[in-house]
């Protein structure tokens, strides 16, 4: 850089990267926790005995499909923010460390058969999701915002889990 110059402006990542990155690992973490989950549901999962909350079977992949989109317009959201953004790489490592957390309960409850795994890993993805939340508030509140029906859901499920748990010594 030459004297009186100033450096270009941060970016934001390029509008189809930012698709990509933005909707691919969410779509990954989705059908990779569906391949753990959907063909357990009638064998193990139905044999399990369960609280009396238990949504329908029926209601978990609208649900999921919902949350899906709401996280990954988060994420293309903070995505769509200069670069150079303080806080903002942070803050996408936190939302792949949840998602990460995300597929990964589908496989220790549902494929290792196993309610206290599952319990362990939602417990952690609960804390990730809060951290994710907390990283994109000072970035945008709107993305910080589309993921709090997650949270909610996910509060739920710990809640189901741990019944399931309780329930299914």
């Amino acid at each position: 850089m030459h004297p009186g110059e100033t450096s270009a402006p941060s970016r934001p990542t390029p509008p189809v990267q930012r698709f990509l990155i933005a909707v691919l690992p969410v779509a990954a973490a989705g059908v990779l926790g569906t391949i753990a989950t959907t063909p357990n549901i009638p064998t193990w999962y139905a044999g399990l005995a369960k609280p009396g909350f238990t949504p329908p079977n029926w209601l978990f992949g609208p649900v999921w499909t919902l949350l899906y989109a709401l996280m990954a317009y988060a994420l293309w959201r903070i995505l769509s923010l200069p670069s150079d953004r303080p806080g903002r790489r942070t803050a996408i490592a936190a939302f792949f460390v949840q998602l990460v957390l995300n597929a990964l309960w589908s496989w220790a409850f549902f494929g290792a058969h196993s309610p206290l795994a599952g319990l362990v890993v939602i417990a952690a993805l609960l804390i990730a999701i809060i951290a994710t939340i907390h990283a994109f508030w000072p970035l945008d509140r709107t993305a910080a915002g589309l993921l709090v029906p997650y949270l909610a859901w996910v509060i739920y499920a710990t809640a189901l889990n741990a019944a399931i748990w309780r329930l299914n010594p």
